[in-house]
């Protein structure tokens, strides 16, 4: 019998490592979220950038690699796999003509969209098969997950 997310483990197992057990669960859970797309040629960090243009609207390169926390040459090669895929443009900014804006196209906001859509009916698929009560568990974790991530 499977045990529920709501039983709880010894006190000492549980503290011993919680911090081990909840990197590997998000990290497991994460891979497996990222599997979740279309086919298709563009890669794991192409589609988070074009999801980012798509939420965020336009964006410099700068902008773009701080928030991926990469180095300006690799998210260089990022936007100009979306750019030669026709998924995002280059223009340039109207305030300072010097900078370069990346921008979704529209085929872009549907390859994201798309993207999006499977990914959330994975996870929602998962989540409906689960008992009220670890559901509730869940959105509970959910809430202070966030919570240690805004910290």
């Amino acid at each position: 019998m499977e045990k529920k997310a709501t039983e709880e483990q010894p006190a000492e197992v549980a503290a011993a490592d919680l911090g081990g057990q909840v990197r590997s669960a998000v990290g497991r859970l994460y891979r497996r979220f990222r599997s979740e797309r279309p086919e298709g040629g563009l890669g794991d960090a192409a589609l988070a950038v074009l999801t980012r243009l798509h939420k965020h609207g336009p964006q410099t390169l700068t902008e773009l690699s701080e928030h991926d926390r990469v180095s300006p040459a690799s998210m260089s090669q990022t936007v100009n796999r979306l750019t030669s895929a026709g998924y995002a443009v280059r223009t340039r900014d109207p305030d300072d003509r010097r900078k370069v804006l990346f921008s979704a196209t529209t085929e872009g906001d549907e390859l994201a969209s798309a993207t999006r859509a499977q990914r959330n009916a994975w996870l929602d698929q998962r989540l409906q098969a689960l008992s009220t009560e670890d559901r509730a568990v869940i959105a509970r974790a959910t809430a202070l997950l966030s919570s240690i991530a805004d910290s």
